[in-house]
């Protein structure tokens, strides 16, 4: 498997197991000087961290961020980075491989055992390996980092849907989305999803979720046509986080129902460049950012391990039915909310520095 990193110049791979006994990333080429600390880093992995409330996986898991390398302090007493790779580490201390005795015979419907064994002729089944959401840890623990790039951004992710059930764009209040255990920017949404949510666990189902995420701040200009496009580089990255099956930029497939006029972005000047009367195209114009606020939204399916007994077959092709035991979210897509944080923040820092390098801007 040689294919674990992402990035041109703002560069990250993530290493490590769901059972291992450890996992963790090594960030390349982030420039030096900037201030960092484990304290910086950490309020990111605490809000993906498992065990949170009865709607995520209750395996507990402390995710407490140790940096390897890449830092030393500064005059000032402040621990800085030195360009030099920043390897950051999290430990696993609540593993029950014991769970996946049955996963070692036969493929769990839904999830990767069968595509791995096909393509390697060997897969570690202990919650699915380096397949498993457990990995996104690693990539929330580069966003942090990635961040300290992009101080004059801005991003915010929330759920904006859960089996089915949208918000109410009426009722949107970002205050709300730190009140309650969704990422839900709509009390209302957020009542109505305790339910859902809680009627799917207590049935041994699960839910999928979208995700949207917007990043205000973003300059015009960033994004390199024609192979490094920033809408490009988005959906790579959000295609990249385990259980995502769909991506859309700005309206997404909504534009291929509307019409040219009601899809175009009118400007008009403003003080500092255009003032757009709309926002269809999601802050990215010919794989460049415009200066918008750059919007994605990202589909969640529903978790694959589920206590309903799936037919499936054992690795020697023999007809079998599997449920898989274990510790697991009834919705993925809750916690990724960070994970999709976590991308955004990813791109923007290596297209950041991407454009510098290009314009010397």
């Amino acid at each position: 498997m040689s294919l674990n990193s992402f990035g041109h110049v703002f560069r990250f791979t993530t290493w490590g197991e769901s059972h291992g006994p450890a996992l963790g990333a090594v960030v390349d080429g982030c420039p030096p000087g900037l201030p960092i600390s484990e304290a910086v880093i950490q309020p990111f992995l605490d809000a993906r961290r498992p065990g949170q409330s009865r709607f995520t996986t209750q395996r507990q898991e402390p995710d407490q961020v140790k940096i390897l390398s890449g830092v030393f302090e500064g005059q000032d007493g402040i621990q800085r980075t030195t360009g030099t790779p920043i390897s950051l580490m999290i430990e696993n201390v609540d593993q029950r491989s014991k769970d996946y005795g049955d996963v070692a015979k036969a493929y769990r419907p839904g999830h990767a055992d069968y595509a791995y064994d096909a393509k390697y002729g060997f897969r570690d089944y202990r919650g699915g390996g380096r397949s498993s959401a457990r990995e996104t840890a690693a990539r929330v623990a580069a966003g942090g980092v990635a961040r300290l790039v992009i101080p004059e951004v801005k991003i915010t992710a929330w759920v904006s849907e859960i089996g089915g059930d949208r918000i109410d764009m009426d009722h949107f209040d970002e205050a709300e989305i730190g009140r309650n255990p969704f990422f839900c920017p709509d009390s209302w949404a957020a009542a109505r999803w305790e339910k859902l949510v809680d009627d799917a666990r207590k049935s041994g189902s699960s839910l999928g979720a979208v995700v949207e995420c917007v990043a205000e701040g973003v300059p015009a200009g960033w994004g390199a046509p024609l192979y490094a496009k920033l809408d490009a580089e988005l959906a790579h990255a959000m295609m990249g986080i385990n259980a995502v099956k769909g991506v859309e930029i700005g309206d997404g497939f909504e534009a291929a129902r509307n019409t040219g006029e009601g899809n175009a972005d009118p400007m008009r000047p403003g003080n500092d460049g255009p003032s757009f009367l709309a926002n269809h195209a999601g802050g990215i114009a010919g794989g460049i950012s415009t200066g918008q606020p750059v919007v994605v939204r990202v589909a969640f399916k529903p978790t694959s391990s589920i206590l309903t007994p799936m037919p499936t077959i054992t690795r020697e092709g023999e007809a079998t039915e599997l449920f898989t035991k274990g510790r697991h979210d009834p919705c993925v897509g809750i916690r990724g909310v960070p994970v999709v944080e976590a991308m955004m923040a990813l791109v923007l820092a290596d297209q950041k520095l991407l454009h510098r390098a290009q314009t010397g801007r």
